[in-house]
């Protein structure tokens, strides 16, 4: 039977360097030329000139060298042709091959330009983005990570008094020759989809799979995507069940606000955003579903995902500005972490589901014969911070709001507006000169 590393054939065919190419290209392997599919040896003719004409033929064609071995089994004489594996990525007549499992397969678009920046040493975020200018990047955006990273001390604090240019040239965000890295695109640019198509999230609620209730789209940065969702989850989708214990009033959510955090923070980290979808997150009255187009390192599993494993993120360079603002850790905790929390809180551990290019997330609730009922109270402890800073300082501005809170200037703008549509703040005065009065 052929393997992952082996391929059998009962005659040669010169279009079998293809094979050659595809071995090359993946892990190396050994093509044995006079053996059938069941590994019987059928024996091959002129096998000496073919032993000769084989190796030269894919340096002429592939422009690499192979080894290869002249073996006889009951005076049947078989070839050997044994192929490295090769750093650069190798090309048979322009077209790219790829030994996977017993197939080999021609790769083309994504999966071809994933296939050369790996062997180049690169990952998707990493990639130059030409014609970027620094006035594109949202100066909210830099705002919110310098104050996070300022918090959490993983940054030499003389960086975070840099300009932004040279802030985002020492986060590595930029290439040796000036050119912007496509990460910072998703992390800092006033408007992500204008470059990468797909680059935001999707939220909807669902009476059964194909009975839309309602929904949202989130756009913006990823800081802005990650802060936004959750918000939107806790204060619009989820529902909260209300208990006592003794005369105190407790609010639980069915699944623990961490673990949602943690997930949200991993789609958004470890999404494929060559694959032009947005995630996708479902929520129904039993269940909350968190989608990404993505993919495991090679021999991953799912079971591995579910012990200590190394870290190893889709997009290196965004998983270092959401670790450098301490946002997430560096250890590849992330599932690890959502199992802990949700045992220690004796909820329902979630389910994990990958299959090549799709991962998926489902938090099944607990059963309950606890009233559930609707509350908004992550938005209420905001306003309420909000009020307490102006009460203080009536001349506080969003971008210091946004540093204490620890919110984006976005949402900070979106609830102040709401205090102000409510009637329990004012704003007297300019933008720029003015105070707020709390009513």
């Amino acid at each position: 039977m052929e393997k992952q590393d082996i391929e059998y054939k009962q005659s040669w065919r010169d279009e079998y360097i293809k094979w050659i190419s595809g071995f090359a290209n993946a892990n190396g392997g050994k093509i044995y030329i006079g053996i059938n599919d069941s590994g019987t040896v059928t024996g091959v003719e002129n096998a000496k000139r073919l032993l000769e004409e084989i190796p030269n033929k894919t340096r002429d064609v592939l422009g690499i060298i192979v080894d290869g071995n002249l073996k006889s089994k009951a005076r049947k004489n078989y070839l050997e042709i044994i192929v490295e594996a090769y750093p650069n990525p190798v090309s048979y007549k322009g077209e790219y091959h790829y030994r996977t499992g017993s197939t080999k397969q021609e790769l083309k678009g994504a999966a071809l330009d994933k296939f050369i920046l790996r062997k180049l040493g690169l990952h998707w975020d990493s990639v130059p983005q030409p014609n970027l200018k620094i006035t594109e990047f949202s100066k909210e955006a830099i705002l919110y990570f310098k104050s996070k990273a300022a918090e959490t001390q993983r940054i030499n604090p003389e960086i975070l008094k840099d300009k932004p240019d040279i802030l985002l040239e020492k986060l590595h965000l930029k290439t040796n020759i000036g050119y912007y890295k496509r990460a910072t695109i998703l992390l800092f640019h006033n408007d992500p989809e204008k470059y990468i198509t797909g680059a935001y999230i999707k939220i909807g609620f669902f009476n059964t799979d194909t009975d839309l209730v309602y929904q949202d789209e989130i756009h913006g940065t990823l800081f802005e995507q990650v802060d936004r969702t959750i918000e939107l989850l806790l204060t619009k989708y989820l529902k909260a069940y209300i208990s006592y214990k003794g005369i105190y009033r407790i609010e639980q959510y069915p699944i623990l606000e961490s673990a949602i955090r943690e997930a949200v923070l991993n789609a958004v980290i470890h999404k494929n955003y060559s694959g032009g979808n947005p995630i996708q997150i479902s929520v129904y009255d039993n269940k909350l579903m968190i989608y990404n187009d993505g993919e495991l390192p090679e021999t991953w599993t799912i079971e591995k995902l579910q012990i200590k494993h190394p870290s190893k993120p889709y997009n290196p360079d965004v998983a270092n500005a959401f670790f450098r603002a301490g946002i997430i850790e560096a250890w590849g905790r992330g599932t690890i972490k959502i199992i802990e929390e949700c045992k220690r809180a004796k909820t329902q551990v979630p389910e994990f589901f990958y299959n090549n290019s799709e991962f998926l997330v489902q938090f099944n609730y607990p059963k309950s014969n606890i009233q559930p009922i609707k509350i908004k109270q992550a938005a209420t402890t905001n306003n309420q911070k909000i009020i307490s800073y102006i009460t203080n300082n009536e001349k506080v501005t969003i971008a210091e709001l946004a540093a204490k809170i620890g919110l984006t200037e976005r949402t900070i703008k979106r609830l102040l507006k709401e205090l102000q549509d409510t009637n329990k703040l004012m704003r007297e005065g300019s933008d720029k000169s003015g105070k707020w009065i709390v009513v």
